[in-house]
C-alpha cells in the first residue's frame, strides 16, 4: 500500500516562521523557512497584493512547503523557504518605497544567519535581488554584471522542454516533438520562451494570454492565437499551462481535449483530488513542481554551489529523467504522477538526494493525498 502522506514535505511542520514589519516601509515581510534538512532553504521573494496579510502568511506557509518537494526531486542540496511581502489592496510603491522595502527584506533575510536565500518570484525581478544583495549576501538571480546568473526564465523553459519530451515519450511512444502539437496558456518571460523553443521544432502551435499585445509572438513564430478559454481546451496532444495556477479544476478537466499536460506554471491543480480526475480521464499530468524546476537549478548551481552555466544546464536537462521515472513508478502502481513525486521528496528529504523512485517500489492503491484526517493535501 502507499506509505502515509507525511512522506511528502509539505505535511512536516516549518522549521521557522518569522513575520516583522519593516523598520523602513513599516509594512509586514514573512519569512517562511520549512525545510534545512538537505540544506540552506531556497526560495523566491513575492511582492503581492492580498486582502489581508494573513492570506500572505498562508501563500508563505504553502509555497514554502512547496519549494521543499521541488528542491528535493531537482536532486538540489537545499530546502524550502518563501518570502512573501503581503501589499494592502490598492498599494502602490515609487522607487524609492521599493527600495526601503527591500531594504527591510534584506534585513529580515541577513537575521536568519544563512539559513535562507532568496530569489524572485511573482512581483520581483533580477534587479530587485540586487537591492537586497546590498544589506545580505544571500540573494541569487542577481542580474550577470551584479555578479549573478541573470534572468532564470530562459533555463526554466529548458527544463519545459526536458520535461515535454519525457511526456511525449511516455504518452505517444516518442520524445520528437515535432510530430506533436502543443497549446501554451501564458506569453510571459517562460511561456514566451518555450513558444520560440516549440517553433524551433517544427511543432504544432495554440497559444494565448490574456496580453492582446502578445499576439505578435504567435504571429512571429506561426502559432494560431486564440482566447485563453479556447486555449485551455484546445484539441492538441499536450497543454502546457505557463501563467498564474489554479486552471485545472473539477470544472474545467471534463472539458480538456488534450491527453497530456506539462507546463511551468505553479500550482495547477485547483483542488488536490483534481490528479485524480486528470487521472480518470487518462490525461497525463506532469507535476508542475518537477517540470518548472530548470530556473532553481540552474541559479543555485552558478550562483550558491558555483558550477559553470554548462554544468548547470546539464542539471536543467536532468529534469527529463527525473520526470521519466516519476511517470513510470506512477504507471507501475496504478497511482497518479502527483502521489508519486510527493513520495520520492520524501524520501529524499529523509534519506537524501540520492534516493531513487524504482518501478513498483510503492503501491498507489491508498488515497495517496489524503492525510491522517482523511483531508486532501498537496505540494503547492
Amino acid at each position: 500500500m502507499f506509505p502515509a502522506a507525511t512522506d511528502s514535505a509539505s505535511e512536516s511542520i516549518h522549521e521557522r516562521v518569522v513575520m516583522q514589519q519593516g523598520i523602513r516601509s513599516g509594512l509586514p515581510i514573512i519569512v517562511a523557512v520549512h525545510s534545512t534538512a538537505l540544506g540552506q532553504a531556497i526560495g523566491g521573494c513575492r511582492l503581492a497584493h492580498y486582502p489581508d496579510w494573513r492570506d500572505g502568511l498562508t501563500d508563505a506557509l504553502r509555497l514554502s512547503a512547496a519549494m521543499s518537494d521541488k528542491c528535493a526531486l531537482a536532486g538540489l542540496p537545499n530546502g524550502g523557504g518563501k518570502t512573501v511581502v503581503p501589499l494592502p489592496p490598492g498599494r502602490r510603491l515609487d522607487a524609492a518605497a521599493r527600495q526601503r522595502l527591500l531594504h527591510d527584506v534584506g534585513d529580515v533575510i541577513a537575521a536568519l544567519n544563512g539559513t535562507y536565500a532568496t530569489g524572485p518570484d511573482v512581483g520581483t525581478g533580477p534587479d530587485d535581488m540586487t537591492t537586497i544583495a546590498e544589506r545580505t549576501p544571500h540573494a541569487f538571480c542577481r542580474p550577470v554584471p551584479a555578479g549573478g546568473s541573470g534572468d532564470s526564465s530562459q533555463h526554466t523553459a529548458v527544463g519545459v522542454l526536458a520535461a515535454l519530451r519525457s511526456v511525449c515519450s511516455e504518452r505517444f511512444g516518442s520524445a520528437d516533438l515535432s510530430r506533436r502539437s502543443f497549446a501554451v496558456l501564458g506569453l510571459g518571460r517562460v511561456g514566451g520562451h518555450v513558444v520560440r523553443m516549440l517553433a524551433d521544432t517544427g511543432a504544432k502551435l495554440v497559444v494565448s494570454d490574456i496580453d492582446e499585445d502578445r499576439r505578435a509572438l504567435a504571429d512571429q513564430y506561426g502559432a494560431t492565437w486564440t482566447s485563453p478559454p479556447d486555449c485551455l481546451t484546445a484539441d492538441v496532444d499536450v497543454l502546457i499551462p505557463a501563467a498564474l495556477g489554479g486552471v485545472l479544476t473539477p470544472q474545467s478537466v471534463p472539458t480538456l481535449r488534450c491527453a497530456a499536460i506539462a507546463g511551468p506554471a505553479n500550482n495547477q491543480l485547483g483542488t488536490p483530488g483534481t490528479a485524480d480526475l486528470l487521472h480518470e480521464r487518462g490525461i497525463l499530468w506532469a507535476p508542475d513542481i518537477v517540470v518548472s524546476a530548470g530556473g532553481i537549478i540552474h541559479a543555485t548551481a552558478v550562483e550558491l554551489h558555483h558550477e559553470t552555466s554548462t554544468q548547470a544546464t546539464t542539471r536543467v536537462r536532468g529534469i527529463a529523467e527525473t520526470l521519466t521515472g516519476i511517470l513510470r513508478a506512477a504507471s507501475a502502481a496504478t497511482a497518479t504522477p502527483a502521489a508519486a513525486a510527493r513520495h520520492l521528496a520524501g524520501q529524499r528529504i529523509r534519506h537524501g538526494t540520492d534516493v531513487r523512485l524504482a518501478e513498483g517500489s510503492w503501491s498507489g492503491h491508498e488515497q495517496a493525498d489524503q492525510d491522517q484526517h482523511g483531508q486532501q493535501r498537496r505540494p503547492a
